[in-house]
């Protein structure tokens, strides 16, 4: 990833979220976004749909879920190597992986894997899950999610650096280990969550910070919150990535609002800003060239 100071200006990158898409559309959408000049793709997790949840939404005022039971999600660790495959340089983010949902060293082989296979093309977004079904029925405890997060990361970086290594941890403890292939590129670790837990985790522990849904005043606030918090932890923001999933109007001056705040990297489904059915196919495939056109090459044109 571009290693630039934030609160620069800079072209902010741009990956199409391709959540709740259907399978067969996956691949189009991302080669169409590779032709058009996207950066990356956002892929994001869902393991099932519990009929009935006993905790809330975090990202919607009622705490109730905006997707239906019908809705598909294709797992990261299937979905990202298939795009690779079918693209040439487009990158991928995982927005974000429900990593506590998971053991470890299965997430390390995994996604250890897909960066040996293709170099410099995965960032693993992690963070918590908030469904309690979701932990409940994977035999996984919810309510150390959080440690057990911090031990992942430490693990994860540990598996992807290549070599024998070992972790005795509080809640994972694992002897002398190799784990081949090993990525021959760093892969970033992007934290995801709008609490302060998950800032702090993100500018303690991560190589950058996720967030959802955010108006432009939601996005002054927590981003705000998140370079102060980077400033206490005595980090310089070089090389810190900000993602955030922005609801604002698809124009240019937006977008460089966003880039003055310190945001690195807009999340988005363009399909949604253009005129049309936005369960279209094709309307979709439209809609990644005209977002191009109307957003990303203007700004780009702008940059010094």
């Amino acid at each position: 990833m571009r290693q630039l100071p934030l609160c620069q200006y800079r072209d902010v990158e741009f990956s199409l979220s391709l959540a709740m898409c259907p399978p067969d559309q996956l691949i189009p959408l991302a080669q169409a976004a590779e032709a058009a000049g996207w950066d990356s793709i956002s892929v994001p997790d869902s393991v099932f749909y519990p009929a009935d949840v006993s905790g809330d939404y975090p990202f919607t005022a009622d705490g109730e879920r905006f997707w239906g039971a019908e809705t598909p999600f294709v797992d990261p660790f299937v979905s990202i190597p298939a795009l690779a495959t079918a693209t040439d340089r487009i990158r991928f983010v995982t927005s974000v992986l429900k990593t506590p949902l998971r053991e470890p060293l299965l997430v390390a082989k995994s996604a250890g894997s897909i960066a040996a296979m293709f170099p410099g093309r995965l960032d693993l977004g992690i963070g918590l899950s908030w469904i309690p079904e979701e932990f409940e029925w994977l035999g996984q405890e919810k309510r150390t999610r959080g440690a057990r997060l911090d031990e992942q990361i430490d693990i994860l970086r540990l598996a992807f650096e290549g070599g024998w290594f070992e972790y005795h941890g509080n809640h994972y403890d694992f002897g002398r280990l190799r784990m081949e292939p090993s990525p021959t590129e760093s892969v970033p670790i992007l934290i995801g969550g709008h609490s302060n837990a998950a800032i702090h985790r993100a500018v303690t522990k991560g190589d950058g910070w996720i967030g959802a849904q955010l108006d432009m005043d939601g996005a002054h606030e927590v981003v705000g919150r998140l370079l102060k918090a980077l400033d206490d932890a005595g980090r310089t923001r070089d090389a810190f990535e900000v993602l955030v999933t922005p609801l604002v109007a698809a124009r240019p001056d937006t977008f460089a609002e966003l880039e003055t705040l310190g945001v690195t990297g807009a999340i988005t489904m363009p399909w949604y800003f253009m005129p049309g059915d936005h369960n279209d196919p094709m309307h979709q495939i439209e809609s990644i060239a005209w977002f191009a056109e109307t957003v990303i090459d203007p700004l780009r044109q702008e940059a010094p």
